[in-house]
């Protein structure tokens, strides 16, 4: 596993004054994989119910995960090997370890699903400690990204470029997709970040769409969260929906 390196306090202070582009996905990644380890480790083997819901679970993580891949590689990759080749070489070999980990947390989602018993209760253990090492090494992995890789990306590209690449990357996720990830960014935003994100959003997408994500919000959020967001976007009416 890569051993993480960490800036000084002045290094943070000076990346809170550029677009970090990592920075709410990655809060929505953190909040779905911890979720997903607490599932996996209180399944109950003998609740037949239990285990499929928290194997869909397991199941919607690693796709997440692989369009997560497959979003970084395409754009902001690119954009760092297009202004300087061959920085993106290591974060991408991490990318393609990280496919082999996601294929062998599936094979053994596949193997509690068709097994019972002790048999069961084995796999289980094995996919929890699977997922963990999986959400450790990304834990190190994400951090090197909001470090390194941002660098790279502050170096060669000015903020307006970098919204850009975010932008295009958005653009390309369809619709169902993105509904997903925002149930699990919304939850996982600080009540600021939460408000200005769904402050930009509401100023671009279609009514029935910003609709749709305060559904979301409004499902996934806490009373105290919820009552913070709907102040701030001015949605009184929608206090005791």
């Amino acid at each position: 596993m890569k051993q993480a390196s960490f800036p000084s306090h002045s290094t943070d202070i000076r990346a809170a004054q550029r677009i970090d582009i990592y920075a709410h996905i990655h809060k929505a990644l953190r909040l779905f994989m911890n979720d997903t380890l607490h599932v996996v480790g209180a399944m109950d083997d003998a609740d037949d119910q239990e285990v499929a819901g928290g194997l869909a679970q397991v199941r919607e993580l690693t796709a997440f995960c692989r369009k997560h891949l497959q979003h970084e590689n395409q754009f902001i990759h690119a954009a760092m090997e297009a202004r300087r080749p061959g920085s993106a070489a290591a974060i991408a070999a991490e990318h393609g370890h990280h496919e082999f980990s996601l294929d062998r947390i599936e094979e053994l989602a596949s193997t509690v699903e068709t097994s019972h018993g002790s048999v069961r209760a084995a796999a289980i253990v094995a996919l929890y400690r699977s997922l963990g090492l999986f959400i450790a090494d990304n834990l190190v992995h994400m951090h090197s990204e909001e470090t390194e890789n941002n660098a790279i990306l502050w170096a060669t590209h000015t903020d307006e470029e970098i919204i850009g690449i975010e932008q295009a990357l958005v653009a390309s996720i369809p619709p169902d997709e993105s509904l997903a990830t925002m149930r699990w960014m919304i939850a996982a935003l600080s009540a600021s970040e939460r408000a200005e994100k769904l402050t930009i959003i509401r100023r671009h997408a279609p009514p029935p769409a910003f609709d749709a994500l305060l559904g979301v919000a409004r499902e996934t959020l806490a009373e105290r969260d919820w009552r913070k967001l709907a102040d701030a976007l001015g949605l009184a009416d929608r206090m005791a929906a």
